[in-house]
């Protein structure tokens, strides 16, 4: 049990026939996730949770899925069993995760920035887990970082790993999902020739080919920038971001430039921090790249998901969930583990094109990558 402000005692408790409970199950990415899971493995029992259950109803309907009450801030204790949880919103006092670690409830988050991924990793070293956890985190529910794995295991090993993302501002978009934009005034660590340095958001641009033409990508806070060089030992690992609309991304970095993402920090902004990427809603492609490099060469693929950038975080979300449940063929893990930690990567990206992302893979020399 775990005792929340003093006051509320949680309880938790697992059932390994019981339901998958699917925290923020009805949000624009745990929707996706319901009908992956729902299609994927028909008799899997599911819980839709939420501070507004009310607003699941279609969804659960649709599915098949029971409804519960689940607010991670408020003041009623957490009081439930599952099979297994999937954290799609995010939870910001580790609330959900004690409960899970003391309960031996297998876990799942995609929600984490790095400063928590490694708040999440002390938790767990300190009460360590008796079920498997795994922290999908990484772009995308950690896809970046399973491609990664993927191409290093056809190198032999990877020295350096480079992503290029290109979101779409048409694209629908959670709240969790724009979290990022509460951190573009915070500097972070990257690894670079197997040293740890601080950069700032929005830095370092260099054009790379998406979506047929040279984008604009800058560098952004990507849990993978912390596990890619601790699990497969990378001595360069960088994220970088651009937009469809490369007017936005000039936008972006003329106001990191002059300060402002520092001076708009706070909740009084939070809104209008928000606002800033919350486009047409109309719906985009979602394109991600990600290239590897050894002594053995270099090899890249090509991530796109027509239905954009929710379906493709809930395909990691889902592929991280039949990893620690062993759903995926392999052995559960035990404690914890990242995607990039697979033991088959090459079935991940098979289930990966399965649920309707395209995936080339193809050699990298081809791939443009300059200063901008």
């Amino acid at each position: 049990m775990h005792t929340h402000e003093g006051m509320v005692r949680d309880t938790a408790r697992h059932d390994p026939e019981g339901a998958v409970v699917l925290a923020g199950g009805y949000g624009v990415v745990g929707a996706e996730v319901a009908r992956m899971l729902r299609a994927r493995h028909p008799s899997l029992p599911l819980v839709l949770a939420g501070r507004t259950p009310a607003r699941g109803e279609a969804l659960a309907s649709e599915v098949g899925a029971s409804l519960q009450t689940m607010d991670l801030s408020g003041p009623s204790p957490l009081d439930f069993s599952a099979r297994a949880v999937v954290t799609l919103v995010n939870d910001p006092t580790d609330r959900l995760l004690r409960a899970c670690l003391q309960a031996g409830i297998p876990f799942v988050d995609i929600t984490r920035w790095t400063a928590r991924v490694q708040q999440a990793l002390a938790l767990a070293a300190v009460e360590p887990p008796r079920a498997p956890v795994v922290f999908a985190s990484g772009w995308m529910g950690g896809l970046v970082p399973l491609v990664g794995a993927a191409l290093a295991r056809e190198l032999g090993g990877a020295s350096v790993i480079e992503t290029a993302i290109l979101y779409d501002l048409a694209d629908r978009a959670g709240e969790d999902s724009i979290e990022f934009m509460d951190r573009l005034h915070v500097g972070f660590e990257v690894t670079e020739e197997g040293q740890r340095r601080v950069v700032e958001p929005l830095t370092g641009a260099r054009r790379v080919e998406l979506a047929g033409r040279p984008r604009r990508v800058v560098r952004l806070d990507t849990p993978e920038q912390l596990t890619l060089p601790l699990v497969l030992g990378a001595r360069t690992v960088s994220t970088r971001i651009g937009f469809t609309d490369e007017s936005a991304t000039l936008a972006f970095q003329a106001l990191q430039g002059l300060g402002l993402f520092h001076l708009l920090r706070g909740e009084r902004f939070r809104s209008l921090r928000r606002a800033l990427l919350r486009g047409s809603g109309k719906g985009g492609r979602a394109v991600v790249h990600v290239e590897v490099s050894s002594p053995g060469g270099t090899r890249a693929a090509t991530l796109v998901d027509a239905r954009g950038q929710a379906h493709l975080t809930a395909t990691g979300a889902t592929l991280a969930l039949e990893r620690a449940l062993g759903l995926d063929g392999d052995a559960p893990p035990r404690g914890v583990a990242f995607p990039e930690q697979t033991p088959s990567p090459e079935r991940a990206l098979a289930a990966l094109r399965s649920l309707g992302v395209e995936l080339e893979i193809h050699p990298g020399a081809d791939v443009e990558r300059r200063a901008a």
